[in-house]
This record gives structure tokens, sequence and C-alpha cells, in this order.
């Protein structure tokens, strides 16, 4: 779904800024889902503008307002009006697990291969 932007006067999101949008709102999710804040492509297309921390993760037990951490990477300063299209909000499946504590891991044929390992 889409979000939208829930302010009360135009905002500008200076090149190189980020902030923080409100949506006006409120979600309560059941255990085991999330709702991922997701950028839209045709703002980050036209104008640099993206979900900072994408994807922007909301927990089943958060009950506070969902707002969206913008950052423009464009050329040009850009304006948020209200009810702008922001960024989009899917909701998903997670699977809940208690990790282990271990001092030895099984081999795997990747190993501890980082970043660029894999070609």
């Amino acid at each position: 779904m889409d979000l939208h932007a829930n302010v009360h006067e135009e905002t500008v999101i200076k090149k190189g800024a980020r902030v923080l949008i409100p949506t006006g709102i409120k979600i309560a999710l059941p255990y085991g889902y999330e709702a991922q804040v997701r950028p839209r492509s045709g703002l980050a297309f036209r104008f640099g503008i993206t979900v900072l921390n994408t994807p922007g993760t909301v927990d089943a037990d958060y009950r506070g307002e969902l707002c969206v951490l913008l950052i423009n990477l464009g050329d040009e300063d850009y304006i948020v009006k209200r009810g702008d299209r922001i960024a989009q909000l899917v909701i998903a499946r997670v699977e809940m697990d208690n990790l282990v504590e271990t001092d030895e891991l099984p081999e795997s044929i990747r190993g501890d291969g980082g970043y660029g390992s894999t070609g």
C-alpha cells in the first residue's frame, strides 16, 4: 500500500539531507508479521528520493505512528506536500526462532568468505 505524507506544511528535503516524514498511520500487526517500508521507484528515478534504511522494518509490537526516513540523493532540493505518496508498505510473515550460542559453526562451501567472495 502507498504511504502518504502527513505533514502540516510543505517540507523541504535539501539535496544530501534526510528528513523523517510522518504518515499519520498506526498499525497493530499480529506476532509473526512485520511491515516493510520501501521506496517508490518513481521518486527514486525522477528525483533521487529514497528511503534511507530500506527496507525499514516495523515490528509487530510497535504501536507508534509510522514515519518514513527519506533521503534526497538528487541534484535539487525536493518539496514534500501533505498527501504526497512517499513510500510503500508491505506486510510480510517472518519466521521467529531462538538463537543458540556456540563456539563452533558447521562447515559450508562458502565458509567465511565475505564481500565479493562469490565472484
